[in-house]
């Protein structure tokens, strides 16, 4: 059988979850607020963004459930993606 090459093969190993980088209950646990700005920083789990927007920053929007809805641009698009929080970290000003 061929080998499949998808947009995350080989991503297995890139985004797993390390020992130290494990999460505690107070990552879980993050709110943002609207119009919070946020880096987006894929761990391996539920709801991760495409690999292709990690490392961006955008805004939250609004909510889906437990989910963030974040507004980044992507060249001159503006695009809305649903993200679980655990992926999220808090811009400093």
């Amino acid at each position: 059988m061929k080998r499949s090459l998808g947009k995350l093969s080989k991503r297995t190993r890139l985004l797993r979850k390390r020992s130290r980088t494990e999460l505690t209950v107070s990552g879980r646990l993050k709110s943002f607020k609207l119009g919070d700005s946020v880096h987006l920083t894929p761990r391996g789990g539920k709801s991760m963004p495409h690999p292709r927007y990690r490392g961006r920053t955008g805004r939250v929007v609004g909510m889906r459930g437990s989910a963030y809805e974040v507004e980044i641009t992507d060249m001159n698009a503006v695009k809305r993606l649903i993200i679980d929080g655990v992926h999220l970290t808090k811009v400093r000003v």
